[in-house]
Protein backbone atom coordinates (compact mmCIF):
# COMPACT_ATOMS: atom_id res chain seq x y z
CA UNK A 1 0.00 0.00 0.00
CA UNK A 2 1.06 3.36 -0.60
CA UNK A 3 0.51 6.48 2.06
CA UNK A 4 0.37 10.47 1.00
CA UNK A 5 -0.36 12.83 3.07
CA UNK A 6 -2.31 16.63 2.58
CA UNK A 7 0.01 18.57 4.75
CA UNK A 8 -2.00 21.65 6.78
CA UNK A 9 0.02 24.63 6.87
CA UNK A 10 -2.34 26.37 8.90
CA UNK A 11 -0.90 27.79 12.22
CA UNK A 12 -2.80 27.27 15.41
CA UNK A 13 -3.47 29.25 18.22
CA UNK A 14 -1.80 30.58 20.48
CA UNK A 15 0.92 28.06 19.72
CA UNK A 16 1.49 29.69 16.34
CA UNK A 17 2.46 26.02 14.84
CA UNK A 18 0.84 23.45 12.73
CA UNK A 19 -1.48 21.37 14.45
CA UNK A 20 1.01 17.80 12.91
CA UNK A 21 3.74 19.42 15.78
CA UNK A 22 1.43 19.57 18.58
CA UNK A 23 1.43 16.51 21.07
CA UNK A 24 -1.10 14.32 21.47
CA UNK A 25 -1.16 10.23 23.22
CA UNK A 26 0.97 7.74 20.75
CA UNK A 27 -0.41 4.50 20.47
CA UNK A 28 2.32 3.48 22.89
CA UNK A 29 0.69 5.39 25.54
CA UNK A 30 3.08 7.96 26.17
CA UNK A 31 3.23 11.60 24.45
CA UNK A 32 4.46 12.41 21.23
CA UNK A 33 3.67 14.82 18.37
CA UNK A 34 1.12 14.19 15.86
CA UNK A 35 2.93 13.22 12.88
CA UNK A 36 5.15 10.55 15.22
CA UNK A 37 1.53 9.21 15.90
CA UNK A 38 0.54 8.89 12.58
CA UNK A 39 3.70 7.05 11.87
CA UNK A 40 3.06 4.57 14.46
CA UNK A 41 -0.35 4.24 13.95
CA UNK A 42 -0.32 3.35 10.15
CA UNK A 43 2.27 1.15 10.63
CA UNK A 44 0.50 -0.99 13.46
CA UNK A 45 -3.06 -0.58 11.14
CA UNK A 46 -1.52 -0.96 7.28
CA UNK A 47 1.95 -2.82 6.42
CA UNK A 48 5.19 -0.95 6.63
CA UNK A 49 4.41 2.33 4.04
CA UNK A 50 6.02 5.26 4.41
CA UNK A 51 4.67 8.36 3.09
CA UNK A 52 5.90 9.27 -0.41
CA UNK A 53 5.35 12.57 -1.00
CA UNK A 54 2.96 15.61 0.88
CA UNK A 55 0.19 17.03 -1.15
CA UNK A 56 -1.79 20.30 -0.74
CA UNK A 57 -5.20 18.99 -1.75
CA UNK A 58 -6.80 15.34 -3.00
CA UNK A 59 -6.33 16.46 -6.55
CA UNK A 60 -2.30 17.02 -6.66
CA UNK A 61 -2.89 12.99 -5.88
CA UNK A 62 -3.48 12.34 -9.99
CA UNK A 63 -0.63 14.71 -10.95
CA UNK A 64 1.62 12.31 -8.53
CA UNK A 65 0.48 8.99 -9.42
CA UNK A 66 1.49 9.47 -13.27
CA UNK A 67 5.29 9.95 -12.91
CA UNK A 68 7.04 6.97 -13.18
CA UNK A 69 8.87 5.30 -9.77
CA UNK A 70 10.57 2.09 -9.29
CA UNK A 71 8.94 -0.99 -7.35
CA UNK A 72 5.28 0.65 -7.48
CA UNK A 73 2.79 1.20 -9.96
CA UNK A 74 -0.26 3.68 -10.96
CA UNK A 75 -3.04 0.97 -9.78
CA UNK A 76 -1.59 0.18 -6.40
CA UNK A 77 -3.67 0.38 -3.11
CA UNK A 78 -3.35 3.95 -1.33
CA UNK A 79 -3.96 5.33 1.60
CA UNK A 80 -4.15 9.42 2.13
CA UNK A 81 -5.48 11.35 4.95
CA UNK A 82 -4.94 15.10 5.98
CA UNK A 83 -2.15 14.90 9.31
CA UNK A 84 -4.26 17.52 11.13
CA UNK A 85 -6.06 14.21 12.04
CA UNK A 86 -5.88 12.96 15.17
CA UNK A 87 -7.29 9.15 14.48
CA UNK A 88 -6.40 6.35 16.53
CA UNK A 89 -5.91 2.48 15.78
CA UNK A 90 -9.55 1.20 16.37
CA UNK A 91 -10.61 4.29 14.13
CA UNK A 92 -8.29 3.51 11.17
CA UNK A 93 -8.91 -0.36 11.49
CA UNK A 94 -12.79 0.00 11.20
CA UNK A 95 -12.11 2.49 8.05
CA UNK A 96 -9.73 0.18 6.75
CA UNK A 97 -11.76 -2.80 6.92
CA UNK A 98 -14.71 -1.30 5.33
CA UNK A 99 -13.42 -0.09 2.63
CA UNK A 100 -11.21 -3.11 1.72
CA UNK A 101 -14.57 -5.06 2.58
CA UNK A 102 -16.45 -2.70 -0.06
CA UNK A 103 -13.49 -3.18 -2.62
CA UNK A 104 -14.36 0.17 -3.89
CA UNK A 105 -12.67 4.05 -3.27
CA UNK A 106 -13.52 5.18 -0.09
CA UNK A 107 -14.27 8.44 2.45
CA UNK A 108 -14.57 8.40 5.94
CA UNK A 109 -17.00 10.41 7.03
CA UNK A 110 -18.49 11.18 10.45
CA UNK A 111 -22.12 10.91 11.31
CA UNK A 112 -24.12 13.67 11.97
CA UNK A 113 -26.03 12.26 14.91
CA UNK A 114 -23.10 11.00 16.77
CA UNK A 115 -23.03 12.46 19.53
CA UNK A 116 -19.22 12.32 19.84
CA UNK A 117 -19.02 13.50 17.49
CA UNK A 118 -21.28 16.76 18.16
CA UNK A 119 -19.54 17.63 21.05
CA UNK A 120 -15.73 17.10 20.44
CA UNK A 121 -15.44 17.53 16.25
CA UNK A 122 -17.82 19.52 15.10
CA UNK A 123 -17.39 22.45 17.06
CA UNK A 124 -14.74 25.16 15.82
CA UNK A 125 -14.36 22.98 13.08
CA UNK A 126 -14.41 23.75 9.14
CA UNK A 127 -16.40 20.43 8.43
CA UNK A 128 -19.36 20.68 6.20
CA UNK A 129 -22.43 18.84 6.79
CA UNK A 130 -23.55 16.88 3.82
CA UNK A 131 -26.78 15.95 3.49
CA UNK A 132 -27.95 13.24 0.80
CA UNK A 133 -30.86 12.76 -1.07
CA UNK A 134 -31.23 9.13 0.81
CA UNK A 135 -29.68 8.04 4.08
CA UNK A 136 -28.34 10.17 7.21
CA UNK A 137 -26.75 13.05 7.22
CA UNK A 138 -22.96 13.26 7.61
CA UNK A 139 -19.34 15.29 7.88
CA UNK A 140 -16.60 13.61 5.05
CA UNK A 141 -13.11 14.29 6.68
CA UNK A 142 -10.20 14.06 4.58
CA UNK A 143 -9.22 10.22 4.70
CA UNK A 144 -9.22 8.26 1.66
CA UNK A 145 -8.88 4.71 1.10
CA UNK A 146 -8.17 4.20 -2.80
CA UNK A 147 -7.91 0.01 -4.10
CA UNK A 148 -6.91 0.66 -7.77
CA UNK A 149 -5.55 4.10 -7.89
CA UNK A 150 -6.58 7.68 -8.91
CA UNK A 151 -10.27 7.90 -7.95
CA UNK A 152 -12.12 11.38 -8.96
CA UNK A 153 -14.15 12.74 -5.66
CA UNK A 154 -17.67 11.71 -7.21
CA UNK A 155 -16.50 7.93 -7.34
CA UNK A 156 -15.84 8.25 -3.31
CA UNK A 157 -17.90 5.98 -1.40
CA UNK A 158 -18.44 7.35 2.11
CA UNK A 159 -18.24 5.26 4.50
CA UNK A 160 -19.96 5.87 8.12
CA UNK A 161 -17.80 5.66 11.28
CA UNK A 162 -19.38 6.10 14.43
CA UNK A 163 -17.79 6.74 17.68
CA UNK A 164 -19.32 4.20 19.89
CA UNK A 165 -19.50 6.68 22.60
CA UNK A 166 -20.47 6.55 26.02
CA UNK A 167 -21.90 8.99 28.26
CA UNK A 168 -20.44 9.14 31.68
CA UNK A 169 -19.98 11.86 34.37
CA UNK A 170 -17.14 12.81 36.59
CA UNK A 171 -18.35 14.86 39.41
CA UNK A 172 -21.74 14.34 40.89
CA UNK A 173 -22.49 18.49 41.45
CA UNK A 174 -26.24 20.41 42.97
CA UNK A 175 -27.68 21.50 40.02
CA UNK A 176 -27.25 25.17 40.72
CA UNK A 177 -23.62 24.66 39.49
CA UNK A 178 -24.19 23.18 36.32
CA UNK A 179 -24.97 26.09 34.21
CA UNK A 180 -28.72 26.54 34.48
CA UNK A 181 -29.87 29.54 32.00
CA UNK A 182 -33.01 31.04 31.22
CA UNK A 183 -34.18 30.63 27.78
CA UNK A 184 -34.54 34.42 26.47
CA UNK A 185 -37.90 35.47 26.80
CA UNK A 186 -40.07 36.34 23.50
CA UNK A 187 -43.34 38.28 23.00
CA UNK A 188 -46.53 36.46 21.66
CA UNK A 189 -48.85 37.53 19.09
CA UNK A 190 -50.30 39.80 20.84
CA UNK A 191 -46.72 41.67 22.62
CA UNK A 192 -47.21 39.65 25.61
CA UNK A 193 -44.22 38.25 27.15
CA UNK A 194 -44.05 34.64 26.99
CA UNK A 195 -43.06 32.75 30.01
CA UNK A 196 -39.41 32.13 31.09
CA UNK A 197 -38.24 28.51 30.53
CA UNK A 198 -35.45 27.04 32.93
CA UNK A 199 -33.28 24.85 30.88
CA UNK A 200 -30.13 23.11 32.45
CA UNK A 201 -27.33 24.28 29.76
CA UNK A 202 -25.41 21.02 30.32
CA UNK A 203 -24.07 18.54 32.59
CA UNK A 204 -20.54 17.63 33.75
CA UNK A 205 -21.04 14.38 31.48
CA UNK A 206 -18.59 13.14 29.00
CA UNK A 207 -18.92 10.79 25.67
CA UNK A 208 -16.26 8.63 25.80
CA UNK A 209 -15.21 6.84 22.70
CA UNK A 210 -14.73 3.41 21.31
CA UNK A 211 -12.95 4.89 18.32
CA UNK A 212 -11.71 8.44 18.14
CA UNK A 213 -10.96 10.97 15.54
CA UNK A 214 -10.90 15.01 15.92
CA UNK A 215 -9.98 17.35 12.91
CA UNK A 216 -7.31 19.79 15.00
CA UNK A 217 -8.25 23.14 13.75
CA UNK A 218 -8.32 24.56 17.40
CA UNK A 219 -6.49 24.45 20.77
CA UNK A 220 -9.79 23.57 22.10
CA UNK A 221 -9.88 20.42 19.18
CA UNK A 222 -5.89 19.34 20.41
CA UNK A 223 -8.07 19.29 23.96
CA UNK A 224 -10.82 17.29 22.88
CA UNK A 225 -8.16 14.57 21.24
CA UNK A 226 -5.87 14.32 24.04
CA UNK A 227 -8.11 14.40 27.00
CA UNK A 228 -11.83 13.49 26.71
CA UNK A 229 -11.19 11.08 23.76
CA UNK A 230 -7.98 10.58 24.74
CA UNK A 231 -7.00 9.82 28.02
CA UNK A 232 -10.78 9.94 29.76
CA UNK A 233 -11.91 7.91 26.63
CA UNK A 234 -8.68 5.08 27.68
CA UNK A 235 -9.69 4.83 31.26
CA UNK A 236 -13.17 4.32 30.14
CA UNK A 237 -12.08 1.51 27.29
CA UNK A 238 -10.09 0.19 30.42
CA UNK A 239 -13.37 -0.06 32.50
CA UNK A 240 -15.31 -1.86 29.79
CA UNK A 241 -13.16 -4.58 29.30
CA UNK A 242 -12.74 -5.23 32.92
CA UNK A 243 -16.60 -5.62 33.00
CA UNK A 244 -16.93 -7.79 29.73
CA UNK A 245 -13.90 -10.43 29.49
CA UNK A 246 -13.50 -12.42 33.15
CA UNK A 247 -10.24 -13.59 32.05
CA UNK A 248 -8.94 -10.51 31.87
CA UNK A 249 -10.00 -9.34 35.39
CA UNK A 250 -8.92 -12.23 37.06
CA UNK A 251 -5.39 -11.57 35.62
CA UNK A 252 -5.43 -8.01 37.10
CA UNK A 253 -7.10 -9.43 40.74
CA UNK A 254 -4.19 -12.08 40.86
CA UNK A 255 -1.60 -9.17 40.02
CA UNK A 256 -2.75 -7.20 43.13
CA UNK A 257 -3.06 -10.24 44.91
CA UNK A 258 0.78 -11.39 44.31
CA UNK A 259 1.74 -7.61 44.55
CA UNK A 260 -0.42 -6.97 47.56
CA UNK A 261 -1.88 -3.97 46.18
CA UNK A 262 -5.45 -2.47 45.24
CA UNK A 263 -6.28 -3.49 42.29
CA UNK A 264 -6.06 0.07 40.43
CA UNK A 265 -2.69 0.34 41.84
CA UNK A 266 -0.99 -3.11 40.72
CA UNK A 267 0.99 -3.88 37.30
CA UNK A 268 -2.08 -4.57 35.41
CA UNK A 269 -3.56 -1.39 35.80
CA UNK A 270 0.08 1.32 36.11
CA UNK A 271 3.03 0.83 33.40
CA UNK A 272 5.60 1.93 34.86
CA UNK A 273 9.18 2.71 32.84
CA UNK A 274 12.32 1.22 33.81
CA UNK A 275 14.33 3.65 36.22
CA UNK A 276 11.25 5.43 37.67
CA UNK A 277 11.66 6.01 41.33
CA UNK A 278 8.13 6.01 42.84
CA UNK A 279 7.95 7.10 46.78
CA UNK A 280 6.04 3.98 48.29
CA UNK A 281 3.37 6.88 50.12
CA UNK A 282 2.69 7.83 46.53
CA UNK A 283 -0.54 6.79 45.45
CA UNK A 284 -1.35 6.25 41.81
CA UNK A 285 -4.87 4.62 40.40
CA UNK A 286 -4.79 3.33 36.88
CA UNK A 287 -5.08 3.06 33.94
CA UNK A 288 -2.05 5.16 34.09
CA UNK A 289 1.19 5.08 31.98
CA UNK A 290 4.54 6.29 33.99
CA UNK A 291 7.58 6.99 31.79
CA UNK A 292 11.13 5.87 32.20
CA UNK A 293 13.71 8.11 34.88
CA UNK A 294 10.60 9.84 36.28
CA UNK A 295 10.74 10.87 40.14
CA UNK A 296 7.59 10.47 42.10
CA UNK A 297 7.77 12.09 45.24
CA UNK A 298 6.21 11.64 48.82
CA UNK A 299 2.07 12.05 49.05
CA UNK A 300 1.83 12.06 45.22
CA UNK A 301 -1.48 11.45 44.14
CA UNK A 302 -1.73 10.08 40.39
CA UNK A 303 -5.48 9.28 38.51
CA UNK A 304 -5.96 7.99 35.16
CA UNK A 305 -2.92 9.81 34.25
CA UNK A 306 -0.50 9.47 31.33
CA UNK A 307 3.27 10.48 32.17
CA UNK A 308 6.32 10.92 30.10
CA UNK A 309 10.26 10.41 30.30
CA UNK A 310 12.27 11.91 32.95
CA UNK A 311 9.37 13.96 34.54
CA UNK A 312 9.66 14.67 38.17
CA UNK A 313 6.60 15.44 40.44
CA UNK A 314 7.44 16.33 43.91
CA UNK A 315 5.70 16.07 47.59
CA UNK A 316 1.98 16.49 47.44
CA UNK A 317 1.11 16.90 43.72
CA UNK A 318 -2.07 15.99 42.91
CA UNK A 319 -2.98 14.46 39.21
CA UNK A 320 -6.31 13.48 37.48
CA UNK A 321 -7.07 12.72 33.97
CA UNK A 322 -4.26 14.76 33.00
CA UNK A 323 -1.17 14.10 30.52
CA UNK A 324 2.19 15.60 31.24
CA UNK A 325 4.95 15.74 28.34
CA UNK A 326 8.77 14.56 28.48
CA UNK A 327 11.06 16.32 31.45
CA UNK A 328 8.35 18.42 32.56
CA UNK A 329 8.47 19.65 36.51
CA UNK A 330 5.80 19.80 39.28
CA UNK A 331 7.33 20.91 42.33
CA UNK A 332 5.43 20.65 45.69
CA UNK A 333 1.20 21.12 45.95
CA UNK A 334 1.08 21.77 42.31
CA UNK A 335 -2.85 20.26 40.66
CA UNK A 336 -4.02 18.94 37.46
CA UNK A 337 -7.25 18.23 36.37
CA UNK A 338 -7.95 16.66 32.72
CA UNK A 339 -4.61 19.08 31.83
CA UNK A 340 -2.30 18.68 29.14
CA UNK A 341 1.81 19.77 29.72
CA UNK A 342 3.72 19.10 26.36
CA UNK A 343 7.51 18.65 26.99
CA UNK A 344 10.37 20.18 28.66
CA UNK A 345 7.50 22.53 30.93
CA UNK A 346 7.23 23.82 34.87
CA UNK A 347 4.10 23.98 36.95
CA UNK A 348 5.59 25.87 39.90
CA UNK A 349 4.43 25.02 43.44
CA UNK A 350 0.48 25.78 44.64
CA UNK A 351 -0.59 26.21 41.02
CA UNK A 352 -3.96 24.76 40.07
CA UNK A 353 -5.10 23.84 36.41
CA UNK A 354 -8.25 22.58 35.26
CA UNK A 355 -8.88 21.39 31.49
CA UNK A 356 -5.91 23.77 30.14
CA UNK A 357 -3.10 22.90 27.52
CA UNK A 358 0.20 24.32 28.11
CA UNK A 359 2.63 24.29 25.57
CA UNK A 360 5.91 23.03 25.07
CA UNK A 361 9.12 24.91 27.48
CA UNK A 362 7.06 27.24 29.47
CA UNK A 363 7.08 28.14 32.95
CA UNK A 364 4.07 28.77 35.19
CA UNK A 365 4.70 30.40 38.32
CA UNK A 366 3.73 29.71 41.92
CA UNK A 367 -0.27 29.83 43.26
CA UNK A 368 -1.25 30.69 40.01
CA UNK A 369 -5.06 29.37 39.43
CA UNK A 370 -6.30 28.61 35.97
CA UNK A 371 -10.05 28.60 36.11
CA UNK A 372 -12.77 26.77 33.88
CA UNK A 373 -16.59 27.75 35.16
CA UNK A 374 -18.29 30.93 34.04
CA UNK A 375 -19.59 32.57 37.10
CA UNK A 376 -22.45 33.96 34.73
CA UNK A 377 -23.94 31.28 32.91
CA UNK A 378 -22.37 32.65 29.20
CA UNK A 379 -21.11 30.78 26.58
CA UNK A 380 -17.31 30.16 27.02
CA UNK A 381 -15.95 30.72 23.60
CA UNK A 382 -12.73 30.07 21.63
CA UNK A 383 -11.20 30.81 17.92
CA UNK A 384 -12.53 28.45 15.41
CA UNK A 385 -10.75 27.14 11.89
CA UNK A 386 -10.74 31.12 10.71
CA UNK A 387 -9.34 32.62 14.08
CA UNK A 388 -13.17 34.10 14.86
CA UNK A 389 -14.48 33.39 18.78
CA UNK A 390 -17.46 31.12 18.55
CA UNK A 391 -19.67 29.03 21.23
CA UNK A 392 -17.41 25.89 22.46
CA UNK A 393 -20.67 24.53 23.13
CA UNK A 394 -18.63 22.65 26.73
CA UNK A 395 -19.98 23.78 30.59
CA UNK A 396 -16.78 24.22 31.90
CA UNK A 397 -13.24 24.55 29.76
CA UNK A 398 -10.02 26.17 31.21
CA UNK A 399 -7.07 28.07 29.27
CA UNK A 400 -4.44 27.65 26.69
CA UNK A 401 -0.84 28.69 27.12
CA UNK A 402 1.66 28.23 24.16
CA UNK A 403 4.99 27.81 23.74
CA UNK A 404 8.02 29.58 25.41
CA UNK A 405 5.59 31.32 27.92
CA UNK A 406 6.80 32.45 31.24
CA UNK A 407 4.01 33.28 33.47
CA UNK A 408 4.51 35.12 37.09
CA UNK A 409 3.15 33.68 40.48
CA UNK A 410 -0.43 34.69 41.89
CA UNK A 411 -1.97 35.04 38.38
CA UNK A 412 -5.58 34.30 37.79
CA UNK A 413 -6.60 33.08 34.44
CA UNK A 414 -10.47 33.47 33.55
CA UNK A 415 -11.78 30.54 31.66
CA UNK A 416 -10.88 29.47 27.61
CA UNK A 417 -8.52 32.80 27.79
CA UNK A 418 -5.29 32.26 25.62
CA UNK A 419 -1.57 33.12 26.58
CA UNK A 420 0.18 33.52 23.06
CA UNK A 421 3.39 31.39 22.35
CA UNK A 422 6.33 33.65 23.38
CA UNK A 423 4.55 36.01 26.14
CA UNK A 424 5.59 36.97 29.44
CA UNK A 425 2.98 37.97 32.06
CA UNK A 426 4.43 39.36 35.51
CA UNK A 427 2.00 39.73 38.28
CA UNK A 428 1.15 43.52 39.21
CA UNK A 429 -1.65 45.27 40.56
CA UNK A 430 -2.89 46.61 36.94
CA UNK A 431 -3.08 43.24 35.63
CA UNK A 432 -2.92 40.10 38.39
CA UNK A 433 -6.61 38.97 36.81
CA UNK A 434 -6.37 38.07 32.94
CA UNK A 435 -9.94 38.60 31.75
CA UNK A 436 -8.45 38.65 27.57
CA UNK A 437 -6.51 36.51 26.02
CA UNK A 438 -2.90 38.28 25.54
CA UNK A 439 -0.64 38.46 22.33
CA UNK A 440 2.55 38.37 22.00
CA UNK A 441 2.20 42.61 21.37
CA UNK A 442 1.24 42.73 24.81
CA UNK A 443 3.65 40.81 26.19
CA UNK A 444 4.96 42.01 29.68
CA UNK A 445 8.95 41.88 28.63
CA UNK A 446 7.84 44.62 25.97
CA UNK A 447 8.12 47.27 28.69
CA UNK A 448 12.09 46.75 30.10
CA UNK A 449 14.43 48.37 28.46
CA UNK A 450 15.52 46.91 24.83
CA UNK A 451 18.94 45.20 25.81
CA UNK A 452 16.54 43.02 28.79
CA UNK A 453 13.88 42.96 26.07
CA UNK A 454 16.07 41.22 23.47
CA UNK A 455 16.59 38.30 26.25
CA UNK A 456 13.34 37.21 25.39
CA UNK A 457 13.49 35.58 21.97
CA UNK A 458 10.29 35.22 19.64
CA UNK A 459 10.92 31.70 18.87
CA UNK A 460 6.76 31.19 17.05
CA UNK A 461 6.13 33.77 14.32
CA UNK A 462 2.07 34.18 13.48
CA UNK A 463 1.32 34.33 9.96
CA UNK A 464 0.83 38.13 10.11
CA UNK A 465 0.90 40.72 12.29
CA UNK A 466 -2.24 41.85 14.49
CA UNK A 467 -3.58 45.16 13.72
CA UNK A 468 -4.90 47.04 17.06
CA UNK A 469 -8.63 46.51 16.15
CA UNK A 470 -7.46 42.82 16.11
CA UNK A 471 -6.51 42.85 19.37
CA UNK A 472 -9.51 44.13 20.86
CA UNK A 473 -12.35 42.51 18.79
CA UNK A 474 -11.12 38.55 17.96
CA UNK A 475 -8.60 38.26 21.59
CA UNK A 476 -11.49 38.61 23.60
Amino acid sequence: MRTFIIADKRLIQPFNEPASNLQVISPSGLPANLQIHHKEVTARCLEPCPVEEDLTEYEDLKEVLQRDRPGVRADDSIFVYRDNIYFDENFLNYFIKAARNLGKPCQAVLPADDPAWQKYVIPLSSLKRIIPPSGPEYYPVEMYYLPSGWAERQELIPIAIPSGAIEKGYYNIPDTMTNIKLDTPKRGSRGRKREENVRKDQDLTHFLSERTCVVIESWVHLFNAVIPLGVFSRSSRFDEQVSRHNLFALKLLLKAIIEQRQVLSSSGAVQVGAGTVIHPTAVISGPAVIGQNCDIGPGVVIDNCIIGDNVTIATGCQLMLSVVGHNCFLPFRAALFMTMLMENTIVAQNTCLQMCVVGRNSFIGAGSTFTDFNLLPSPIKAPNYEGKFEDTRQPVLGGCVGHNCRIGSGMIIMPARMIESDVILAASPERRIIRKSITFEQSDHHVFPPNIAALHRRLYQRDEILDESQLLDDWI
